[in-house]
């Protein structure tokens, strides 16, 4: 069973940057994939970053590409989302997710089994 923690969310201005982070623990080696989600009240739960644990490079949200930066520190088991140039339209809940399958799909998320608590992103 994996537990993830996400922590980092914040407000800031337009134009700023924050970091995201999201501690992994319990048997995170059966997990395939992670991923960074984001979602505002009502809206679709929508993919910002996905990648294999095997390596490669992340894949990007359209909207995002360019301006976040994805990666794993596996010394630390953190999952970490660098986040610059921010946009009002950047504020949501951002969740970290895990998933054990070989093959994933961002939208719909469904392919991803667990998730953190998520952290909460203003920008104004």
């Amino acid at each position: 069973h994996v537990q993830l923690v996400e922590s980092g969310g914040g407000s800031v201005q337009a134009g700023g940057s924050l970091r995201l982070s999201c501690a992994i623990s319990g048997r995170s080696n059966e997990n395939y994939f992670l991923a960074w989600f984001r979602q505002v009240p009502g809206g679709r739960r929508e993919g910002v970053a996905v990648f294999a644990r095997a390596g490669g490079s992340p894949l990007y949200g359209d909207s995002v590409r360019g301006r976040f930066t994805a990666s794993l520190d596996a010394a630390t088991n953190t999952l970490s989302l660098q986040m610059n140039d921010l946009k009002p339209e950047d504020s949501a809940m951002y969740y970290c997710a895990a998933s054990r399958r070989k093959r994933v799909v961002t939208n719909p998320p469904s392919t991803f089994e667990t998730w953190g608590q998520g952290t909460q992103v203003t920008v104004s």
